[in-house]
């Protein structure tokens, strides 16, 4: 892959976890209709040492198995089936005709401590990164070995920041950016790009 087809791939696969509504999704609201954009900004430096953390690791002990078969073989094809999955799933939440409810829930008002506990104990954030993100850091180490990786991070980090403190903000002007219609449609759209890519996905983990 070469290295433009790599950045197009990197953004818009983490743009679809990115956007996608989870537990920090939820608390951005929560805390930005109280706090603003500070509250999207600390949650996304939280979320970055979690997430730089956790690739760093997979990276380093992916380096020493890339070149085995069944290794890349296994997270192209559990890679694959959790984009077809993630993508049906979302395509599915645009169709329903209520969004999902806010949740409420505030563990504590220090926002870079729930910052860290709503990234690290995402069950969507650990698969996504196990599976899809794996899939991900082999491409990288292939292109730079651990620069590229930290190229990759690069690639995807700024959507992170970018996203949460627009959320935060909107959510202190009083705009529902959940219930909103073109935040649905665009929901939609990453779940057919995540489809897309999940069979893409299978079909080069088959070959290889």
């Amino acid at each position: 892959m070469d290295i433009l087809g790599f950045i197009i791939t990197v953004i818009l696969l983490t743009a679809s976890g990115a956007l996608a509504p989870g537990p920090l999704f939820f608390q951005t609201i929560t805390q930005g209709a109280k706090s603003g954009a500070r509250s999207g900004l600390i949650f996304s430096i939280a979320h970055t040492l979690v997430e730089f953390s956790l690739i760093m690791l997979l990276a380093v002990g992916l380096l020493a198995v890339r070149n085995e078969t069944f290794i890349r073989t296994g997270i192209g094809v559990a890679g694959g089936i959790v984009l077809i999955f993630f993508g049906l799933y979302q395509l599915l939440g645009m169709l329903k005709k209520k969004p999902m409810e806010q949740k409420q829930t505030v563990p504590s008002h220090r926002l870079f401590f729930i910052g860290i506990l709503f990234t690290a104990l995402n069950p969507y954030f650990i698969i996504w990164w196990l599976t899809v993100g794996s899939n991900l850091i082999l491409l990288a180490l292939e292109l730079a070995a651990l620069a590229g990786v930290i190229f990759m991070f690069l690639c995807h980090v700024w959507m992170d920041y970018v996203w949460l403190i627009a959320v935060s903000y909107f959510a202190k002007k009083g705009v529902n950016t959940l219930g909103s219609r073109w935040y649905q449609v665009l929901i939609g759209a990453f779940g057919i790009i995540l489809i897309y890519f999940g069979v893409s996905f299978l079909g080069d983990a088959v070959l290889w």
